[in-house]
């Protein structure tokens, strides 16, 4: 499918934007014409009602976006783009009213079946309503067989600031290109309201991190540490675990059996960190 010359592709993808497989079909499309390309990325708000901050998953999708936009500017090709807080669907439908010369076509690209969120619900489906009759390409964008990037979720709460959970992640940063998608359960006494203690550890870590270079974002999560996860994985991409803890027997996650109910019901790689009560800076 082509949008033949002075063509203007509309582009809706997150954590799949800087994927070879959308890169090159990009690429083939600029060779055949097409003049300008126009990336959606929308940041969706994960579920539960907990606190996100938005910061560091708009700078972490920021970030994808300008490695696409850079590829596709060396090949010649006029793109620009935009992280949007909005549904897909719905950042299409602004953009359909709003771009000026209007799309000739739109390609969405996701995950494969089972780890996209946006196909199961049915996201493409939507655009393609949404599309007003122009042609709607669909890219599967397998990242892990790519190799670009593994989403590595990380789950902690007071030892979210233990220097030994800080280093396990920077160790897995320097083996292969990651991301990193921080949750803290908030304190079971504070489950109306996110925890204070909780944001204030997390923007820590956060910000020790990405001093570091390394691509991680987060949000304070639901009270329930295996719910909390699940939720997570449910929301986003991932490829790999991390759960960190307290020792036995002050871990009352450990009396729960977290890593080992995360580790069945996932089918994931589940590493366990152990942070000394020692190790975990006084808020």
């Amino acid at each position: 499918m082509s949008g033949g010359p002075h063509g203007h592709i509309l582009v809706v993808a997150n954590e799949t934007v800087a994927g070879r497989s959308l890169v090159e079909l990009l690429k083939e499309r600029g060779a055949e014409g097409v003049e300008l390309v126009t990336v959606l990325a929308p940041v969706m708000t994960p579920q539960g009602g907990y606190v996100v901050y938005e910061d560091t998953r708009r700078a972490s999708a920021g970030r994808r976006l300008e490695r696409t936009l850079s590829a596709l500017r060396a090949e010649g090709i006029t793109a620009h783009g935009l992280v949007v807080e909005a549904d897909p669907a719905e950042a299409v439908h602004d953009a359909l009213a709003q771009l000026d010369p209007p799309p000739t076509e739109i390609v969405v690209s996701t995950h494969p079946q089972p780890k996209s969120g946006w196909l199961r619900k049915s996201v493409v489906d939507r655009i393609r309503r949404e599309a007003g009759g122009l042609p709607v390409e669909h890219v599967v964008v397998d990242l892990a067989r790519e190799a670009d990037e593994a989403n590595v979720l990380v789950v902690a709460n007071e030892t979210v600031v233990g220097e030994a959970l800080l280093e396990r992640i920077r160790e897995r940063a320097a083996r292969s290109h990651a991301s990193f998608l921080l949750i803290s359960p908030q304190g079971e006494s504070s489950a109306s309201t996110p925890s204070k203690d909780a944001e204030r550890r997390l923007r820590n870590a956060l910000a020790h991190l990405r001093g570091d270079g390394i691509d991680a974002h987060g949000h304070v999560a639901h009270p329930d540490p295996f719910t909390a996860t699940m939720q997570a994985i449910r929301d986003e991409r991932v490829d790999e675990i991390i759960v960190s803890t307290y020792p036995r027997p002050r871990s009352g996650w450990l009396r729960r059996d977290l890593v080992e109910r995360v580790r069945r019901e996932t089918g994931l790689p589940v590493e366990h960190v152990v942070v000394e009560a020692d190790q975990v800076p006084v808020a």
